[in-house]
């Protein structure tokens, strides 16, 4: 599977905003980004459990 064009560039956006940052900053950073991924993986599980009781 292949990024989109638009996620290829906003991941050259995202590589440019962190080459600066100190290790500090970069454990608050994979801290939220982990939290997001955590939010956005129990959003999915929730609609995958609505469309399970779906009636056919």
């Amino acid at each position: 599977m292949r990024l989109s064009l638009e996620q290829e560039f906003n991941l050259k956006a995202f590589e440019e905003q962190i080459k600066d940052i100190n290790l500090e900053q970069a454990k608050v950073l994979l801290t939220e980004l982990y939290r997001q991924l955590s939010w956005r993986e129990a959003y999915f599980k929730y609609f995958i459990k609505q469309i399970d009781f779906l009636p056919e």
